[in-house]
């Protein structure tokens, strides 16, 4: 397909057959999945899946978030018709991506809804792809680190974050978003001397080992040195990516549940993720994207551009397979 296509495309996310390459479709038009990419629940041959999961039931301030994966496939219609810039390769036609559809789960049951979610990522993983999650509260990664953990052991976890969701909860019963890493450190979903949290600007009393570029370290060292010293880091082993979209600053990023300035602006996140490419990358999410509260759609935005630079990562060492 070329541009002059787009007269002549329309709802790829049925139609098109063929799972590679760019999308020319119009951006206004059409049914909408991320990236323009054919829906399906058939995950074979596909390299990486890109799920939604509309869940906000653990969220402590503001709600909204069930409506961050729509809201993220919609924005993303903006993206598909060339190679993100920077990268160097187009990563659409790199690697099979399929919109794998949202997580289908009872609003009603919330005590059913992590193991619901474990199993639809080990489904994902099971048939060989990997997965790229659209949130969604932060609370759906603890789940997924599960499903991820159970194949290839305690992971190196990379969080973009404005809080470090490390405060202490002992009781395991319980959903909340501000206390899922702390439950994953304890059940040792996570390899914590390789793990770091970037952008932290909230207290937290402990970080239980995890690595730490707060957001004013961030500001002071550049997006260069930063990605450099994740790097050193996390190493070569598996890694997971959690981008909650409250890491950015207000400014850029006004749609979430729990915003706090002094965050970081998107020109530096694109440059330090971008700076990780040739990590080990499982899998990631973007988290926390609340359209009720995104006037402008920037957040939808943002989250759509985090969305494709993960993909990017996780293109980059799997192009030549």
């Amino acid at each position: 397909m070329a541009l002059e296509d787009a007269k002549n495309e329309v709802d790829g996310a049925f139609t098109r057959q063929d799972r590679r390459g760019l999308s020319f479709e119009n951006a206004f038009g059409g049914a909408v999945s991320f990236l323009r990419r054919h829906y399906s629940k058939d995950l074979t041959g596909a390299d990486l899946a890109v799920t939604g999961v509309p869940f906000d039931q653990a969220v402590t301030h503001r709600t909204g978030t069930r409506f961050g994966p729509r809201a993220i496939r919609e924005a993303s219609t903006l993206q598909p018709y060339d190679p993100p810039y920077g990268w160097g390769f187009d990563p659409l036609g790199a690697i099979s991506v399929v919109d794998y559809g949202d997580l289908a789960f009872d609003y009603a049951k919330t005590a059913d809804f992590p193991a619901r979610l474990k199993a639809h990522i080990g489904g994902i993983l099971d048939a060989g792809a990997g997965s790229l999650v659209l949130g969604g509260d932060h609370s759906i990664t603890l789940p997924i680190l599960e499903a991820h953990a159970d194949r290839f052991g305690p992971l190196r976890v990379i969080t973009f974050d404005a809080h470090s969701d490390l405060w202490q909860d002992d009781d395991f019963d319980r959903i909340d978003h501000g206390t899922f890493y702390y439950k994953a450190v304890k059940k040792g979903l996570v390899d914590v001397a390789h793990s770091v949290q970037i952008g932290i600007r909230t207290e937290c009393a402990d970080y239980l080992g995890v690595s730490v570029i707060d957001a004013p370290a961030v500001h002071r060292m550049g997006p260069d040195a930063v990605a450099a010293r994740v790097r050193e880091i996390v190493g070569d082993g598996p890694c997971y990516l959690t981008f909650d979209i409250d890491a950015l600053d207000p400014a850029f990023a006004p749609g979430t549940g729990t915003p706090v300035w002094g965050g970081l602006a998107s020109w530096q996140a694109a440059a330090i993720l971008r700076g990780l490419a040739g990590i080990n990358l499982t899998g990631g999410d973007v988290v926390e994207v609340s359209p009720p509260y995104d006037t402008t759609g920037a957040t939808a935005i943002a989250g759509a551009h985090v969305a494709m630079e993960l993909l990017c990562l996780y293109a980059w060492t799997r192009r030549q397979a």
